[in-house]
């Protein structure tokens, strides 16, 4: 049971660090809801889009039933080096929506075109996470990649409801937008240590420091 209660800590943070920035895309979003851009078809659309993620993240989990963990656990420099990344770019200014072009994804004829559209955005500006999740995954048992994937799903539900009701508090919504991702690189590095700990991967340091310098 505790095994079960680390990995769903483990999960809302990965997810809370790597999508804080699509909460305020989401708010976005719904402050352009009309008589023809609804919102089901934002939330349907951020779950079209966060599970292509979700299907490009797999092969860490596949491979951590190939490669010993200690190994795949040295993948836990991604999600540090990419906090380190966000935390040099922290005062740079980002565009919040991203122009998604090109040619239109396999079944994207499926589904509505306002739901591709945020589907579409939510893979575009995904790419940190994929980063994220694949070490997150790659040392997981069958059980605990279940328990990851349901808090995931879950959490997607929640951050629709929060952005729903913070873009009717503007005072709130500014600060949020405004202060939040000051903490997403620490958070970041703090996952990625957490990785490198619990597989075992920094007793490999002083192995592949030896042999890098032969």
């Amino acid at each position: 049971m505790g095994g079960l209660i680390n990995t769903s800590i483990t999960a809302i943070t990965a997810f809370a660090a790597t999508n804080l920035d699509d909460l305020v895309i989401l708010m976005v979003f719904f402050s352009q809801v009309n008589a023809t851009f609804r919102s089901r078809h934002i939330i349907t659309g951020q779950y079209v889009g966060f599970t292509v993620l979700i299907l490009a993240s797999i092969p860490g989990f596949l491979g951590g039933l190939i490669l010993p963990e200690a190994w795949l656990g040295l993948l836990g420099f991604l999600p540090i080096a990419i906090g380190v990344k966000q935390w040099i770019n922290l005062y740079q200014d980002e565009e919040i929506i991203q122009t998604v072009s090109g040619v239109s994804p396999l079944g994207a004829s499926l589904i509505s075109p306002q739901t591709y559209q945020v589907a579409a955005v939510t893979v575009a500006n995904g790419g940190d996470n994929i980063g994220i999740y694949v070490p997150l995954l790659a040392g997981q048992s069958l059980v605990d990649l279940l328990v990851t994937l349901a808090v995931f799903f879950a959490l997607i539900g929640v951050w629709c409801y929060v952005a729903y009701r913070l873009i009717r508090y503007p005072a709130i919504a500014h600060a949020f937008t405004r202060y939040g991702n000051q903490f997403v690189p620490f958070i970041l590095v703090g996952l990625g240590l957490s990785i490198l700990i619990k597989s075992g991967a920094y007793k490999l340091l002083p192995f592949l420091s030896s042999n890098f310098y032969r």
